[in-house]
């Protein structure tokens, strides 16, 4: 019963606790709110994880270490942006994805390409960094359109489905760069085990905390290039005409069909756009960071990413906002296993309840009484069949 509805002359109306009606409120106006109580739902639960492993004495210390490091000194924040910086520009990538109705999960094999292609000009060139670095973030960012628009232009000329054929293409891309790497072309002069060789000094993306002086503070321009790519994105979707059309065809492709758009046109044009994301990530990884090219180096940014876009309700600054925090919980995972021994596998823990939650909205309000009528959660697809 709520406190509009009549109560029986016996019985006095019951009003809706303050803070119930607070969340209300809050959620009429504004769709953070459920994100937010799946992050503190999760902690919740972490919090109950770490009692039953490693005693109750350990959550505030634990939890301590996990908030404070990723921004309580220059490493900390140092390793935030080298954590969110992937994490942003594959989850950027889903999320044009997203709003283009195609599910993009091939940012794995399109930061591969990105990572092979720009890491071929890192070793290959000799400078001046001026024109190599350009140069070298350029070839990621090709080398991921191209690996991108292969399952556009299969979802646009013979409608195979976008999941199906990105994850095919992950293994790929796994499979290629590993057999690249075994090359004469890439491999590292004296080294059997497939990993490429060195970026040029020259190449590498210059570091943001440079002037100081320490080996430790890996943060680089990729940082910056990433927030560069929000902008873009943000711009491309809501202030161009080019955007419109891909949000109308993830809206309804037969409506945007009978306005007068070309939705096969529009999905290679998207998820040529998104791989062109993911490859940025690539270049970040092999230029910025690790000065060299591996199988691995991917890792496991491309899911990541889904997560980040999801949290991010696949929109540009969402997805910022989500990046920078999956970022700083790896930060400070790093940081409570070191001062609390606890194992960093609870990111893991932490980052998958976030998803869950995220993709059970009514769960959610359903534990947090929330009333929420005009505010939606979640990010819809077309069926299987389209």
């Amino acid at each position: 019963m709520t406190a509009t509805q009549a109560a029986p002359p016996d019985q006095e109306p019951r009003p809706r606790p303050r803070v119930i009606e607070f969340f209300d409120r809050l959620d009429a106006v504004n769709r953070l709110v459920l994100p937010l109580l799946a992050i503190v739902s999760a902690m919740a639960i972490g919090a109950v994880l770490i009692a039953l492993t490693e005693g109750p004495g350990k959550i505030l210390s634990a939890y301590s270490a996990l908030l404070k490091a990723p921004f309580s000194s220059i490493r900390g924040i140092s390793d935030t942006m080298v954590y969110t910086t992937p994490l942003l520009l594959a989850g950027l990538s889903v999320t044009l994805g997203f709003k283009s109705g195609l599910f993009n999960i091939g940012a794995t094999g399109q930061l591969l390409a990105g990572a092979m292609a720009s890491v071929y000009v890192g070793f290959s060139m000799h400078g001046p960094g001026i024109v190599q670095v350009p140069l070298g973030v350029l070839a990621g960012f090709v080398g991921g359109a191209a690996y991108g628009a292969i399952p556009g232009f299969l979802k646009a000329r013979t409608g195979a489905h976008e999941v199906i054929t990105t994850i095919m293409l992950n293994n790929i891309a796994v499979l290629a760069a590993l057999w690249l790497l075994k090359t004469g072309a890439f491999r590292r002069p004296g080294r059997n085990d497939p990993i490429s060789r060195t970026v040029d000094k020259a190449g590498r993306l210059p570091r943001l905390f440079g002037f100081m002086d320490r080996d430790d503070l890996r943060a680089h321009v990729g940082f910056l290039i990433a927030l560069a790519a929000v902008a873009a994105v943000w711009w491309l979707l809501y202030r161009s005409t080019l955007g419109f059309q891909l949000r109308a065809m993830g809206a309804n492709p037969d409506a945007a069909r009978y306005a007068g758009m070309k939705p096969a046109q529009l999905t290679i044009i998207a998820m040529t756009l998104a791989g062109a994301l993911a490859g940025l990530a690539g270049a970040g990884e092999t230029l910025g960071v690790q000065g060299r090219a591996t199988q691995s180096i991917a890792g496991n940014y491309g899911f990541d990413a889904i997560a980040v876009a999801l949290l991010g309700r696949s929109t540009p600054v969402g997805t910022l906002v989500s990046a920078l925090l999956f970022g700083a919980l790896q930060t400070g995972g790093q940081k409570m296993q070191a001062d609390a021994s606890v194992p960093i596998d609870l990111i893991v823990v932490l980052r998958a309840l976030i998803v869950m939650f995220i993709a059970a909205p009514l769960l959610m309000k359903s534990i947090w009484r929330i009333k929420s009528e005009g505010a939606s959660m979640g990010q819809a697809f077309r069926g299987w069949g389209s």
